[in-house]
């Protein structure tokens, strides 16, 4: 960035990644400039701000932002305490936003449209290292503005990009025509959402923790308003591995999830369907047939999609990208990402140069970063962006050098909805509730986890 020293730092996303990169970037004396498309910091974390998170605060907070916050009085919360989403944003994502360091350089209301090289597309290559990048950003009042920047990172997630629910990765038939039949990834059931799913015939599709937290907000739903149908699909044979390690898993939240959702396929209160592999939709007045490849059919009100996500790589179409041909990950990465040899705890730590794309001083990083797999932690993206951000400071010892230190992972499944952080239910009232108290996960270090990801079924 030798030529481009006086320009910022251009931040896609302002979730928590994003905003570590921010409080990285100011400690190396680098100007960031963060563009959030939502209207505040944390904006696709306020759409399951009802989810506690499986990993505790000390999983979920980076030691840079932390460094920011607590020089302006700021208080952590219990570092063993699992936090909801809702909390991640109000006691940790909102006042690091507020601080002037961070709000001075925060545009929100910006969605980034496109990111090149200022007077170049990809065929170009003479001086195009040295050529200042263009972020041209639509801003909330309308205006789409261009940005001139010496480096991007990009952290804008994949929240925005769901799988579809067919099988092939294309749309089921009928797909886009019954959207209006299709809810949210993370619905809250029990709250702001409750009306969509009372007395209603509710299928969930999906094999991740996405789809374990929906049934048993379903089930809990079901206590109150027994009219309620809970019906699951998945595309497997089983459900095991949605079930996951139970007392073996060391983040135990996550096992407790598993465990209550056997007992309650188990018990008749969710009907499993196995082997549903989703190839049409069709929209009736009073719901949506769903029919199967096998030629099977199920009739729902509502269809939860928790199908996972897919990267948007529409608006880095003018950078030179190497992605891994499977999962869309940087190249280098996808290996040891691939969730059909890999869970949560089997990714070796990582930094910027197996982020490193032929596009100098460009980075994806948090869960854009891992593409199309769904074994992403918190952790593991504040490590990204520490050694990102050494990087394009030309701090290349700090930046080779990648550690870090996460709990017994168990099994990640392939089809988890947002990551392997989230999500696990506690219900008020029910023997679950004390997860929130459950004992401080043991560090092993990596390789942690159960090793062969999808591959470990067959």
């Amino acid at each position: 960035m030798d030529s481009t020293t006086n320009l910022p730092i251009a931040v896609i996303g302002a979730g928590p990644v994003g905003l570590a990169a921010a409080a990285h970037l100011l400690e190396r004396g680098l100007e960031p400039l963060v563009f959030e498309s939502g209207p505040s910091a944390g904006a696709a974390i306020e759409q399951w701000r009802h989810i506690r998170l499986f990993s505790p605060w000390r999983y979920n907070i980076d030691a840079a932002a932390v460094r920011l916050l607590e020089a302006a009085g700021w208080e952590s919360p219990r570092l063993t305490a699992l936090p909801y989403g809702g909390e991640l944003i109000d006691n940790y994502l909102a006042p690091l936003a507020a601080l002037p360091a961070i709000s001075s350089r925060l545009e929100t209301g910006a969605k980034v449209i496109a990111v090149t090289r200022s007077g170049m597309d990809k065929t170009h290559t003479r001086n195009r290292e040295t050529t200042p990048f263009l972020v041209r950003v639509e801003h909330q009042d309308g205006e789409i503005r261009d940005h001139a920047v010496a480096g991007v990172i990009d952290a804008s997630g994949t929240w925005s990009t769901r799988n579809p629910l067919g099988t092939s990765g294309l749309p089921a038939i009928g797909e886009d025509t019954a959207a209006d039949r299709v809810s949210s990834p993370l619905p809250d059931v029990t709250g702001r959402d409750r009306a969509s799913f009372v007395g209603r015939r509710v299928l969930v599709v999906g094999a991740g923790h996405s789809a374990a937290n929906t049934l048993i907000s379903l089930a809990d739903l079901a206590k109150e308003e027994p009219d309620t149908r809970i019906l699951w699909a998945v595309r497997g044979p089983s459900a095991e591995k949605v079930y996951g390690g139970g007392d073996a898993d060391g983040l135990p939240a996550r096992g407790q999830l598993g465990s209550r959702l056997r007992r309650l396929v188990g018990a008749g209160t969710i009907e499993l369907h196995t082997g549903f592999g989703i190839d049409s939709l069709k929209a009736l007045e009073s719901g949506v047939t769903v029919g199967a490849v096998d030629g099977r059919t199920l009739e729902a009100d509502v269809v939860v999609p928790c199908t996972g996500f897919r990267p948007d790589l529409d608006i880095l179409r003018e950078l030179r990208l190497d992605l891994d041909p499977a999962v869309e990950a940087p190249r280098e990465l996808g290996p040891l990402i691939d969730p059909e040899f890999h869970s949560c705890g089997t990714v070796a730590p990582h930094g910027a140069k197996l982020l490193a794309h032929p596009e100098q001083d460009f980075y994806i990083v948090g869960m854009k970063s891992y593409g199309r797999a769904p074994t992403f932690l918190l952790a593991t993206g504040y490590e990204q962006v520490r050694s990102v951000v050494a990087a394009l400071a030309g701090d290349r010892e700090a930046a080779d050098t990648v550690h870090l230190e996460l709990p017994e992972t168990g099994v990640c499944s392939s089809d988890a909805g947002t990551s392997c952080d989230v999500p696990a239910p506690v219900s008020a009232g029910t023997a679950d509730a004390g997860c929130c108290s459950a004992p401080e996960p043991v560090l092993v270090g990596f390789p942690t986890g159960l090793s062969h990801g999808r591959s470990g079924s067959n």
